[in-house]
């Protein structure tokens, strides 16, 4: 289950980073992207901190680091179409070689 609360931090913090955006610098003319900010961060953090009871922080965190900024970088380039060049794709892949090297670690028991 905690591993279902991790995906569920980096959905929550991707989409808040992606809706910081539309805030436009938090104007009070844009209120729901401002809320959706604010009730992402929350989320993320309040699954971050349930995936934390049976996993380690130092394993919560760079994979929700990692995977938060593959995902943003992501839907970026399809709601805002932001253009990402080879160099971003080569760190993105980076970025996932990173987190799958975590997971295959043995190092991240109890």
């Amino acid at each position: 289950m905690s591993w279902f609360f991790l995906l569920m931090g980096v959905i929550a913090e991707a989409l808040s980073h992606v809706a910081l955006k539309a805030t436009d610098g938090f104007s009070l003319s844009k209120p729901l992207p401002a809320v959706m900010v604010i009730a992402g961060h929350l989320a993320a953090f309040l699954f971050l901190g349930q995936a934390m009871k049976d996993l380690p922080v130092g394993i919560v965190h760079s994979l929700w680091a990692g995977l938060a900024i593959v995902t943003v970088s992501l839907i970026s380039t399809f709601v805002y179409r932001q253009h990402l060049d080879t160099t971003v794709w080569v760190g993105m892949l980076l970025i996932a070689a990173g987190v799958v090297l975590i997971n295959l670690s043995q190092g991240h028991s109890h």
